[in-house]
């Protein structure tokens, strides 16, 4: 598990919501989709390090 991709995705999902908060209040929904967009790519690297862990634990098991 590297810290440092999972630390990225926390920033980049707090950053899309702050964003998209900011398209709410302001009724921009260009900000609103962007938020949502980042937080999505947020998600999608925590996947990846979820993979990763797995792969290593499988690995370490054999």
């Amino acid at each position: 598990m590297s810290i440092e991709d999972r630390a990225k995705a926390v920033a980049k999902n707090i950053e899309g919501k702050a964003q998209e908060t900011l398209g709410n209040l302001t009724g921009d929904p260009d900000d609103k989709i962007e938020g949502q967009a980042k937080q999505d790519q947020a998600a999608a690297m925590h996947v990846k390090e979820d993979i990763k862990d797995t792969a290593k634990n499988i690995v370490d098991r054999a």
